[in-house]
């Protein structure tokens, strides 16, 4: 694990909190790299999803006032 071998490396060199503050850096980067990627596969699926939504409450609204002006319109 990179961890251990620059912890290693910081202890025979005497340098242990520079390797530390290295090691924190880099896992700083990959944590930030996993986090927008997974940003970037969920915002197409959110979007569906929501426009999924949408979609069912506007029929939902629109088709009962559809049905009631075609039941007008047959009345006429």
């Amino acid at each position: 694990d990179m961890l251990i071998q620059m912890s290693a490396m910081g202890e025979e060199a005497g340098s242990l909190p520079d390797m530390m503050e290295r090691v924190a850096d880099y896992y700083d980067e990959e944590v930030d790299a996993s986090v927008d990627a997974l940003t970037a596969l969920l915002e197409p699926s959110m979007m569906i999803l929501i426009g999924g939504v949408v979609c069912v409450f506007v029929m939902g609204v629109l088709l009962p006032i559809l049905g009631v002006s075609s039941s007008v319109q047959e009345q006429m």
